[in-house]
């Protein structure tokens, strides 16, 4: 298991769970993640010359997280900036990971 850094410290859970939680907790039981990726994979750029892709992983689920919250890819970014649950869904690391950009 991957070791908190220092920003991921401050998500732990809470006593309460908030609606939003407990959407995600569902999402996160029903979306068919496993192969919905080895569908997009064949697809999905390769590391080369650019910009090193993010993990389809984290960026399926960023963009589910957009369609179910109506986020625009500038709030989702700002989103993913302030909002501990949905890097922590993204699987994303504040700490050691940079945001994805729009």
């Amino acid at each position: 298991m991957k070791q908190l850094s220092f920003a991921a410290k401050d998500y732990v859970k809470k006593p309460k769970e908030t609606r939003k939680e407990k959407f995600l907790r569902e999402m996160e039981a029903v979306v068919p993640w496993v192969p919905l990726l080895a569908v997009i994979e064949p697809h999905y750029p390769k590391p080369g010359n650019g910009r090193r892709p993010y993990a389809l992983s984290t960026m399926l689920r960023i963009h589910f997280m957009q369609q179910w919250f109506g986020y625009s890819d500038a709030a989702m970014e700002e989103a993913l900036h302030d909002v501990p649950l949905l890097r922590h869904i993204a699987g994303l690391d504040a700490g050691t990971d940079t945001m994805p950009d729009e």
